[in-house]
């Protein structure tokens, strides 16, 4: 019986693959790998059987092998490899595959693979010239012959010539391309019409993110400028050429500015608006429509303006003007000026608050403060309202009825209080908000001269006593009493000269007056400059100022 014949093989389990030349075709196996990518290309496995002349094998067969690398041998072809070239099975009993034994001491043909890039050079052995490992100057050779001269692996080759596995002898330095410009924004405003999420992940619906907020001097965005490429060099050792990155313009918006080139900043206070690729300010927020569930509260940098109406149990301030194009039903309104073109109804809840003035047409249950002036079209009924210089109700009906009604310099109406004598009180001669701060500094006065009594008795105390032999807790607790003596004393008398202050802007309002065109109704009192009278009987067309410390009744 003839012996069996064993043939080469190609790889190894330490290279992670193996083709194997058996008597019934040829097998190609793939070791398995710890990681989930495919350690070799398929074409360099295409390039070892086309080495061999084998052609006629399934490449869906031997893709399929290298994805799935779990070392089960598969049969690629039925054909076997000869000395002279491609055998059919029938051929495996006549011919003897292996090289003879003089080829089988030629050494391996070397060629060098060069990538499409021409940043790798690959060596593959050709095992049809031979199976003898070349020695690494006969690689060198071949990497001279092809052009090759930069980025030489010495210990790659001196490696790779112990053995017929492909390997790469030489690597150049790729390209890299420059990075693009971008503008990096400061602000984010995709958050904008969400609701904002509070605490334990709940959501706040009166928060709904209509706009984003920025400061003046603020910064809005940064260009963040293009970079230049680094040129590469191939393995021929010439360079190769890097993409510098593209340039992007920088342009603004209205009320912002660019500074240092590639900063822009916004000039005011305002909302953040963008126009295409234009970031700017826009001092003005215009609601289509009410205020309520659909928009949440709105606090605002700037004007706004509504045009429909305010919910009731929702909020809008501004530090600009804020108009109103309907009604304000039990919310809370603030701003530079509040024009509400609808009137106020308060419902026991909600406030109307203006630096300046407040314009409505009419007020009902409501509270009503303004630092300056307060005109009324029609009719306030049974509210509080409050102006640091004048409340004007002369329109239309202009009647005051109930409710208590309060101006530094004068209130002027044509009807005050009603027929059934309804208990309506008018006061003048004191700024409301002047009087407020003037109380509010007085309590605190107080407040901060009991506190300071409090310390400089302790401490007296405790100078008469060894504070050596004290805890450490009350060392800590004498020593925090005497920091804190000094800088409430400072408090005190800051505290002093501005009630001095208020005392003196309260003295001058001496000429306040009611102006009454039609008629005053019993059960009105008034105060004017601190003197009261309380209306008995009508009162007509009449003006009220104060003589001889009493409130007297003079012509319109």
């Amino acid at each position: 019986m003839e012996e069996e014949k064993h043939y080469p093989a190609v790889g190894s389990e330490k290279a992670g693959y193996l083709f194997e030349f058996r008597p019934d075709g040829v097998y190609f196996t793939v070791c398995p790998t710890t990681g989930s990518s495919i350690l070799y290309e398929l074409s360099d496995m295409r390039q070892i059987l086309a080495d061999y002349g084998v052609d006629d094998y399934d490449i869906l067969t031997l893709a399929k092998t290298v994805r799935k690398a779990d070392g089960v041998p598969v049969k690629l072809s039925s054909r076997v490899v000869s000395s002279d070239g491609i055998a059919s099975e029938a051929e495996v009993n006549n011919k003897a595959i292996l090289p003879t034994h003089d080829a089988a001491e030629e050494y391996a043909g070397i060629d060098v693979d060069v990538s499409r890039d021409k940043i790798t050079a690959t060596i593959r052995f050709d095992l049809k010239k031979g199976t003898r490992c070349p020695t690494a100057d006969m690689v060198r050779q071949a990497l001279k012959e092809k052009g090759v001269v930069y980025g030489i692996d010495e210990a790659a080759i001196e490696k790779g010539a112990q053995s017929l596995d492909s390997f790469v002898a030489a690597r150049g330095v790729a390209p890299v391309n420059g990075a693009d410009a971008h503008i990096e924004k400061k602000y984010d405003l995709s958050y904008k019409g969400r609701p904002r999420i509070i605490e334990s992940d709940r959501v706040d619906y009166k928060d709904m993110n209509l706009f984003v907020l920025a400061k003046a001097g603020q910064l809005l965005a940064e260009r963040i400028p293009q970079t230049h490429g680094q040129e590469g060099k191939d393995v021929f050792g010439f360079p190769v050429p890097a993409r510098n990155g593209k340039p992007i313009p920088l342009t603004v918006g209205k009320n912002a500015e660019i500074r240092e080139e590639n900063k822009i900043y916004a000039l005011i206070d305002g909302q953040i608006v963008e126009d295409g690729k234009r970031i700017g300010i826009d001092p003005h927020l215009s609601i289509s429509g009410s205020v309520g569930v659909g928009t949440g509260n709105i606090d605002f940098v700037g004007s706004v303006q509504v045009s429909g109406n305010i919910d009731a149990g929702f909020v809008v301030k501004a530090t600009g003007d804020v108009e109103v194009s309907g009604f304000v039903s039990g919310a809370d309104v603030e701003g530079r000026n509040v024009f509400i073109s609808g009137g106020i109804t308060g419902q026991g809840r909600g406030k109307i608050t203006a630096k300046e003035d407040v314009r409505a047409a009419f007020a009902e249950n409501a509270l009503v403060e303004a630092g300056r002036d307060i005109y009324i079209a029609d009719a306030v009924l049974h509210s509080t309202i409050k102006a640091g210089k004048k409340v004007v109700v002369e329109d239309r009906r202009g009647l005051i009825t109930g409710g208590y009604i309060a101006a530094g310099e004068e209130i002027r109406a044509k009807v005050v209080g009603n027929q059934a004598f309804v208990v309506t009180k008018l006061v003048v001669g004191v700024n409301p908000a002047l009087s407020q701060r003037y109380q509010q500094a007085c309590r605190e006065y107080k407040e901060d001269k009991q506190r300071l009594s409090q310390i400089t008795q302790m401490l007296n105390t405790f100078s008469k006593i060894d504070t050596s032999r004290l805890p450490e807790n009350r060392i800590a607790q004498i020593a925090a009493l005497t920091r804190s003596q000094f800088p409430l004393a400072g408090k005190i008398k800051r505290e002093e000269k501005l009630i001095e202050e208020l005392q003196e802007e309260l003295g001058k309002m001496e000429d306040g007056k009611i102006r009454v065109a039609d008629i005053i109704y019993p059960g009105v009192s008034v105060s004017v400059n601190s003197i009261k009278r309380s209306f008995q009987t009508e009162a007509r067309g009449c003006t009220l100022t104060v003589q001889d410390d009493e409130v007297t009744i003079g012509p319109y």
